[in-house]
């Protein structure tokens, strides 16, 4: 694989608590405009990568590059100003305000001025429009003015995506993002997800093998820790380790 094809790179990634090996000499190479999955059973290590990869928790050991830049080390916010911003699997919305308000706010952090509530309301209709475009875009403008709290729970997955895209990332990644959808909604965050990755690049942590197989370029497969395969779900879903990794834990 060509260097300048991966947007995101990362080498012998460990991290261990206390003893316990949770992720352990992973390597990872995500392609630019591509749909890359990971999964695993419960308790493979998915989430800890992720939080490696986005900095909320610091490698014991490995490096991580993105856009060829090593960012290893780099505080998340910084790493989401470089254009890799997560949505988080519990959603990360102000409850009590609207829809577009809650876009709006996003719109300013991208701005660098986030949370400054108090700057005049000139400045932030400016940020109106491109809001409305956003809430639109996941399917919620007949949301628009409704608070977040009484969004129907696969609504406000579709929101958290919009205030990700608020920021408008190169490379956006999603932790659970269908996590106790129904089949309608899984059907619509899919489409959306399938949307969004047109001009970016998604790596995403999934349990649903339907949506995984559905949606996904490339899958990589975590068991204890470490890569177990990777491919596409085609030859990922017959390799011998990974069945048993699956059949043997009792998760399917």
């Amino acid at each position: 694989m060509a260097e300048e094809e991966v947007i995101l790179k990362a080498e012998g990634l460990t991290k261990e608590f206390r003893g316990f090996v949770a992720v352990k000499n992973v390597d990872l190479r995500v392609r630019r405009h591509t749909i890359h999955a990971l999964i695993g059973p419960n308790g493979a290590g998915k989430t800890t990568c992720f939080n490696l990869l986005t900095h909320f928790l610091t490698p014991t050991a490995g490096q991580i590059h993105f856009k060829g830049r090593n960012i290893t080390g780099s505080s998340p916010a910084a790493i989401a100003r470089m254009g890799l911003a997560r949505s988080f699997q519990i959603s990360a919305v102000f409850p009590h305000l609207s829809v577009r308000e809650n876009v709006r706010v996003a719109l300013q952090r991208k701005l660098g001025n986030s949370f400054h509530f108090w700057r005049s309301e000139r400045v932030l209709n400016q940020l109106d429009s491109r809001a409305m475009e956003l809430v639109t875009a996941v399917g919620l403008a007949a949301f628009a003015e409704q608070q977040a709290v009484d969004l129907p729970y696969g609504r406000k997955r579709a929101l958290e995506i919009a205030t990700t895209l608020a920021l408008d990332p190169e490379m956006m990644l999603l932790d659970e993002p269908m996590a106790g959808l129904g089949q309608e909604d899984i059907k619509r965050i899919a489409a959306l997800i399938r949307t969004v990755a047109r001009d970016r690049t998604v790596l995403m942590v999934e349990h649903n093998m339907s949506v995984v197989a559905d949606l996904s370029d490339t899958i990589t497969v975590l068991a204890r820790g470490e890569v177990l395969a990777e491919g596409p779900y085609a030859t990922v879903s017959k390799d011998p380790a990974v069945v048993e990794a699956y059949v043997g834990t009792g998760h399917g």
